[in-house]
Order: C-alpha cells, then sequence, then structure tokens
C-alpha cells in the first residue's frame, strides 16, 4: 500500500509543474501525513543533510567545473576537427564525426550537458548547411551527447559508487565498451540516414598529414582521458582525487596549450559549475530524504516480494528493471532517478545473483535515454537551442535514433561481458 501511496503522490506533484526539489520533499512529507505514519519530520532535514555530507560527492562539483573548462577552452573543436580527419569521408560524415566527438569530449567531461553544448556549437552550423534538417540535427547531437554518462568520468557512476559500494575504477572501466558499441549504433543510424536522404555523401579522404596535423593538435585533449583512467586503475589517486586532477589539467591545457580562454574566464566558470553543483546537491539531498523513509518503512522490501511474484528468473527481472527506468525516465533526470531506485534495485539484484557493476552500467546507459524524451530531456533542450528546432520536429527524427540506443541498451543488459572485459584485460 505505501509504495502505491509514494508513487501517486510524488508523481501528481511532478505533473503538476512542481519542481523536483519539491516534488521530492513533499512525497516524503506527504507519505507521512497520508499514511499516519509516527515520523518526526526533524528527521527529513538530518537526512537531508546526511544525504550531501559523503566525502566521495565532492567529486560532483569539480567534474562539473572540469566540463565547464573543457567545453570552453578549445578542447572540444579539436576533437571535432580530429574526428572529421578520421571518419569525414565515410556517408553521413557530418554525424558520423558529431558521434565520435561526443564520445570522445565524453571522455574528459564526464556531463552529458557539456557534451552538448560543446560539440553542438560547433557541429550544428555544418550540418545545417550541409543539408541536413535542424529536427534531425537537434536529435542526434541531444542522443550523442549522453555517451558522455558512459565514458570513465561519468557522474553518475560516482554516484552510483557511493550508493552501492562498488569499485569506482572497476565500473569507470566497464563503461567503455557499451560506450563504443552506443556509439556504433548512432553511426549506423547517420550512415542510414546519409545515404537516404543524399544530403551527405561524405567528404573527401585527407591526406596523411593532415590527418597528423588534426591528432597533433588534440593530443592533449585526447590524452587526459588516458592521464584519468590510468590514475585511476594505477591507483595513482583515487575516483574523488581524479575530479581535482582533471580540473588542474584541464586549465593546464586550456590556458596554455590552447589559448582560447583566459584567467579571467575562470570565475565566470566557477560561478555556473557552483550554480550547477548547487542544484545536483539539492537534488541529492531531497533523495537522500525520500530514501530514509523508503529505508524506514521497508519499501524496498514490499517491492522484493511483487518483483520475486512477476520475475522468476534474472533475465526477468532486468527486463522488468529496463521497463520500470525507461518510464521513470519520461518524468525525471538520470542523476535523481538513480538515487531513487538504486537503493531498491540493489538487494534485489543480489538476490537473482546479477553483479552490481553490470548493473550499474544497465541503469545509466537507461537512464541515459531520459536525456532526450520529451518533456524533461535535458539535452534535447540543449540541442533544440543550438539548433533553432522545435520539440515536435526534433521528437520526429528521434525515432531512429531512439530505437537504435533501446537495442543497444537490452544488448548492453544481456552480454554481461561487455561490462568486464577492459577490466579483465587491464588486470
Amino acid at each position: 500500500m505505501l509504495p502505491a501511496i509514494l508513487f501517486f503522490v510524488f508523481f501528481g506533484l511532478a505533473l503538476a509543474g512542481v519542481p523536483l526539489l519539491y516534488s521530492l520533499l513533499g512525497a516524503t512529507v506527504g507519505v507521512i501525513v497520508v499514511a499516519g505514519l509516527s515520523h518526526p519530520l526533524e528527521t527529513i532535514y538530518l537526512s537531508f543533510i546526511g544525504g550531501v555530507e559523503p566525502f566521495i560527492l565532492i567529486a560532483v562539483p569539480l567534474f562539473i567545473f572540469a566540463g565547464e573548462i573543457l567545453s570552453s577552452g578549445g578542447v572540444g573543436k579539436r576533437i571535432v576537427d580530429f574526428a572529421k580527419a578520421l571518419l569525414g569521408f565515410l556517408p553521413g560524415g557530418l554525424g558520423v564525426v558529431t558521434v565520435a566527438s561526443c564520445l570522445m569530449f565524453g571522455g574528459v567531461s564526464g556531463s552529458a550537458i557539456a557534451d552538448t553544448a560543446a560539440i553542438g556549437s560547433l557541429v550544428i552550423p555544418a550540418m545545417i548547411k550541409r543539408g541536413y534538417s535542424r529536427g534531425f540535427a537537434a536529435a542526434l547531437l541531444s542522443v550523442a551527447g549522453t555517451l558522455a554518462l558512459l565514458m570513465p568520468l561519468s557522474i553518475p557512476f560516482l554516484v552510483y559508487a557511493f550508493i552501492s559500494g562498488v569499485s569506482m575504477r572497476q565500473l569507470s572501466m566497464a563503461g567503455i565498451v557499451p560506450g563504443v558499441v552506443a556509439a556504433i549504433g548512432l553511426i549506423a543510424v547517420c550512415m542510414w540516414h546519409g545515404r537516404k536522404t543524399g544530403c551527405d555523401n561524405g567528404e573527401g579522404r585527407l591526406s596523411g598529414r593532415e590527418v597528423w596535423r588534426a591528432t597533433r593538435d588534440a593530443g592533449p585533449a585526447l590524452l587526459m582521458p588516458l592521464i584519468i583512467v590510468g590514475g585511476i586503475w594505477s591507483g595513482t589517486f583515487t575516483p574523488t582525487e581524479s575530479a581535482a586532477v582533471a580540473v588542474v589539467y584541464g586549465v593546464i591545457v586550456s590556458l596554455t596549450f590552447y589559448k582560447d580562454m583566459t584567467v579571467r574566464d575562470l570565475p565566470r566558470l566557477l560561478v555556473n559549475a557552483f550554480q550547477t553543483s548547487a542544484t545536483v546537491m539539492l537534488v541529492i539531498g531531497a533523495t537522500g530524504a525520500l530514501a530514509w523513509l523508503i529505508t524506514a518503512e521497508q519499501v524496498a522490501v514490499q517491492m522484493a516480494t511483487w518483483i520475486k511474484f512477476v520475475a522468476s528468473e534474472p533475465w526477468m527481472f532486468l527486463f522488468l528493471v529496463n521497463v520500470i527506468l525507461l518510464l521513470l525516465g519520461i518524468f525525471i533526470e538520470p542523476l535523481p532517478a538513480l538515487l531513487l531506485t538504486a537503493p531498491l534495485l540493489l538487494p534485489l539484484a543480489k538476490t537473482f545473483n546479477i553483479d552490481l557493476v553490470h548493473l550499474g552500467v544497465v541503469m545509466t546507459a537507461n537512464l541515459a535515454i531520459a536525456l532526450y524524451t520529451p518533456p524533461v530531456g535535458g539535452t534535447l533542450f540543449v540541442a533544440a537551442k543550438l539548433a533553432g528546432a522545435g520539440i515536435g520536429e526534433i521528437t520526429k527524427a528521434l525515432w531512429p535514433l531512439l530505437t537504435a540506443a533501446i537495442v543497444v541498451l537490452f544488448i548492453i543488459t544481456y552480454v554481461p561481458s561487455m561490462t568486464t572485459v577492459v577490466w579483465r584485460l587491464m588486470n
């Protein structure tokens, strides 16, 4: 009964247009009042504070700041030029370049929004000039931008590692192959679209000297994920410390090598990062309060009983997880959805002997779809603004890309070796 009350109170507030922070807190208080529970409301405040206290969460604002620096410091331009030099000759070449650029930039930013904004400002004008519709250009960018969530510096990975207790070292490696497979799926759609519409048959191949020049210019940017991942894997620094390394490296590269940013830009970027971080931390705190209520009232146990009744096999459980998260993602963005569902799903995954690292990748890949599904898609709105396209126009062009993303999601779900292959090779 309590899970049903919680569900209706929360989604009633969310659908009424109440901001997510207040929907979470309202659902927590509302359930206590409606169900006549005896919990003192002061406990909500203590749970809220406790939700943002863990030391590992220091990495969140640092990663966000690193994304701000890199999206403003010329790194995105060099990565796009590098991708164009390697892949621009393919059918649908500009679309392919967009996907490859988002994948590589995601390896240095870890933020889907930063990925979408940095790459979109460079490729959208060129795609429209080439003959791509504004709707398809925006749809592709909004989907490709979410590849950042599967790369080693992913903020959802960091939060999931905190919730689940799994190794961030292993989790950061686990998303690499799924991220590449997701990119290949989007590239296939771009090549099909380029041939079908005839808008982009690819450019001529560049000479070896031009490819080398693009590689040399992009070198410092491409080294960043190698330094970060290598440092985490070797134990040179922790995932939290890697966020500080990302900031320092981003500042050095942007100021001294590319010189597309000055010291005067840093305060503005710092303020932007702090504003975004404050929003994220408030949502984390509110989710912590709701998670406390869920734990105290044994909602997870009630849900476990229901899910075990419906799903008797691991594959059925994973299918149910994907369906639930896809529906949840329509209304809630990835980070709060992850914070809400992970504490409920982790105990159930253990009963089905599902690897928690694999589950983390599945949940992140699934919830990334929330960023480009109306009505609350973060990358969808950024891409729409950059392309000057309406949400309706983008939604029509989104279906082939969304289909490819869901197919890849189920491949990731039922081929768990994809999430362990890099870790095994490196050990």
